[in-house]
């Protein structure tokens, strides 16, 4: 497929250029150390250049996942990793030496979930051209997935580009949390950092947990330190099945509901980072709200999810339109999608929600 011209790249700039910026309001209690806002974006942005976008990832996804339930926590797991380290940019779908994929972090991406978003921007390319980023079409994607498994819409913001290459691996290891992490103060810092200021967004994020399973690996932490019933459990499990995936949600595995929280509530978080939301008394109410309303969480994880999507690039990111996921262009025209912000006060070049 074709290149992005100097043409259709001068064009994008100029009509990003009439993009206003927006800043979305929290309404609970800020944790310390706020991050600057992010530039909204338009969640129309490729109306007129592939209206079939939307269609076409949602048939896609809704099939892909009645043939495999688990791609949806598949997908929302790709999207926190690529979104926090730099921006959600498609940089985690890079593969090859160096690549985020081979960073410890993101040693659990499922290979299927990849593989759907670069089928997906295929299939995309073919009815449009190369007019829509694998970073766009994972966004979509992710919500879609959400949808499917039962759980909100919210707008997605469209217009990111692809980064050309990673992101280091030392902002990959500084920008992920860990889930063994105890502190719900260590675990706002790494919201805090990317924009997302609230406990009510810690709180709901973490229900992404509500649909996905974790290999005994990743919470031996939780069996070792944990003294609850649970905790001795999941080892016992593991000890007797040390390659079986626990459910995150032992409520409702497979639906996109309040269970995780209700589980929360009865003590039964899988990874030591859930069980610090029900421990400590700034979070411990929005979990037992959660647990008792559905609705509430769904509206809370909307804004949160649009507040992620709309997380800003770091200044001189630029990006480019890759005709396969998995690798950058051979030769790309150059868009610092910042600098063209810099043209005009106050507009952003990035499009938006």
């Amino acid at each position: 497929m074709a290149m992005w011209g100097i043409s259709s790249a001068g064009a994008l700039v100029l009509s990003l250029l009439t993009i206003a910026m927006l800043v979305s309001p929290t309404w609970s209690v800020p944790l310390e150390g706020e991050g600057e806002g992010a530039a909204a974006l338009l969640t129309d942005f490729h109306a007129r250049t592939c209206p079939q976008l939307k269609t076409i990832v949602r048939s896609m996804v809704k099939a892909a996942i009645k043939r495999e339930v688990a791609l949806a926590a598949g997908l929302l797991r790709i999207f926190f990793h690529d979104c926090f380290p730099q921006g959600c940019d498609a940089s985690v779908y890079l593969r090859g030496r160096g690549t985020e994929q081979a960073m410890r972090p993101n040693k659990g991406l499922q290979p299927r979930a990849l593989k759907l978003i670069d089928d997906i921007r295929a299939k995309v390319h073919a009815a449009c051209g190369p007019t829509v980023s694998c970073a766009d079409i994972s966004a979509l994607a992710t919500r879609e997935a959400v949808i499917v498994s039962g759980g909100p819409t919210y707008s997605v913001p469209q217009g990111q580009l692809d980064s050309f290459g990673p992101a280091p691996e030392s902002k990959v290891l500084s920008s992920l949390p860990s889930p063994s992490l105890s502190s719900v103060f260590e675990l706002g810092r790494f919201f805090s950092a990317k924009g997302l200021r609230t406990w009510a967004d810690l709180v709901a994020l973490s229900g992404a947990h509500t649909i996905g399973r974790a290999g005994c690996g990743f919470f031996g932490d939780r069996t070792r330190r944990g003294g609850d019933a649970f905790a001795r459990r999941l080892k016992t499990n593991c000890t007797r099945s040390p390659q079986r995936l626990q459910n995150l949600d032992v409520v409702t595995p497979n639906l996109f509901d309040n269970g995780y929280y209700k589980a929360l509530v009865d003590r039964k978080g899988v990874f030591t980072s859930d069980m610090a939301l029900i421990r400590n008394n700034r979070t411990e109410p929005i979990v037992k709200q959660f647990a008792r309303d559905k609705n509430a969480f769904f509206i809370q994880f909307a804004k949160s999810m649009t507040k992620l999507a709309n997380m800003h690039r770091p200044k001189g990111n630029t990006g480019q339109i890759r005709r396969r996921c998995f690798r950058p262009n051979g030769r790309p025209y150059v868009m610092d999608m910042d600098a063209a912000v810099d043209v005009q006060d106050g507009y952003s070049a990035s499009a938006s929600a």
